[in-house]
């Protein structure tokens, strides 16, 4: 749900006193390893360009994805705030995670932005630089604050055919350019290549035991009664391809889409992977609310895959593109072979 608020003049007044300001506001320990760059660093970032003239000390990620990516790369003391909790933090971010000022439980608006006084935000996703959620990235930039979003989020800025992962671990390097952490960003990238590999090495396996290639649904969340699954364009169908499996909604052209539970039993998932969203709090987004809404669902309740348990559960912020995405993929290729679809 959208929270509006003004975003005109206190906004440009105070966003632009922190942009002047920001470089010497905050911080800790400059983390950057390789010695801060000497010159001013411009990275491409949803077909805009951004341009720093030394690493930002002030960061507000606006959700937990990119958070836990800052995090990862070892920014927390170049934060000034974080936002929008969708699930539960993992024990290896939890101190450093909570040394970073909430500015928001959920979507921060732009009065809860400009209160952080930022001189740097980073997004998963362009919904949320909207005039009634942070601002739009345009204001931002004219205030010069710049805006990163992640690529995966933009695949139409990227080059054709670069898969969700390859975007993702893009991701890692600009923001290592930008705080000067470009060893740690190309380690992480390394790490999780092999990652994403190791997972493919299910595929070769994959339908051995059913003799088909088998098919999966992907339940992020039940809003009002209604179903939201996986659809072709979301990096769950990236994940399915790379462990051997089909997506059983890859023919629609949406991230996640609302779908009918008459639609999931249409399409007989031999499996089903739920997210669990339980920190976000909306009805609906806990494992355990998902798994009722399929058992007490007429239809549903008896297709094979609900009968027979064969369902995975993992954290669904792990289902949209994040740090932690390769750990789910890797639940993904464990279960298939569980579950007798590969060796």
């Amino acid at each position: 749900m959208r929270h509006r608020t003004r975003t005109g003049l206190a906004l440009t007044l105070v966003l632009a006193s922190a942009a002047a300001a920001g470089c010497s506001a905050g911080g800790g320990t400059d983390r950057r390893a390789e010695g801060t760059p000497s010159a001013p660093t411009t990275v491409t970032s949803c077909g805009g360009r951004l341009s720093f003239d030394g690493p930002p000390k002030r960061t507000v990620a606006l959700d937990q994805s990119s958070t836990e990516t800052l995090l990862e790369l070892g920014l927390h003391d170049r934060m000034a705030g974080t936002a929008n909790l969708k699930t539960k933090i993992p024990a290896q971010y939890r101190d450093a995670y909570a040394k970073v000022p909430v500015i928001a439980p959920k979507i921060a608006t732009g009065e809860q932005l400009r209160a952080a006084t930022p001189d740097f935000v980073v997004a998963g996703s362009t919904d949320l630089y909207t005039k009634d959620r942070a601002g739009t990235r345009e204001e931002l930039a004219a205030l010069k604050v710049p805006a990163f979003v992640s690529a995966v989020d933009c695949p139409q800025h990227n080059e054709p055919g670069k898969s969700p992962f390859e975007l993702l671990f893009s991701d890692y390097e600009a923001l290592g350019r930008i705080f000067g952490a470009e060893e740690r960003a190309a380690a992480l990238a390394r790490e999780q290549r092999a990652a994403v590999a190791e997972a493919g090495r299910s595929a070769a396996g994959a339908g051995a035991g059913a003799g088909k290639q088998p098919t999966v649904v992907y339940l992020y969340s039940v809003f009002n009664g209604m179903p939201y699954v996986a659809g072709r364009t979301g990096l769950p169908s990236e994940m399915s391809r790379i462990v051997g499996a089909k997506n059983a909604f890859d023919d629609v052209e949406e991230d996640w889409p609302e779908v009918s539970w008459e639609e999931v039993a249409r399409r007989d998932p031999d499996f089903i992977v739920i997210g669990d969203l339980s920190e976000r709090g909306r009805p609906g987004d806990s494992a355990a609310e998902k798994r009722r809404a399929m058992a007490e669902d007429p239809v549903v309740s008896r297709l094979a895959a609900v009968r027979g348990n064969r369902i995975v559960e993992v954290p669904g912020i792990e289902l949209d593109p994040s740090v932690r995405s390769v750990h789910t993929l890797g639940l993904l290729a464990g279960a298939m072979k569980d579950l007798g679809y590969a060796r």
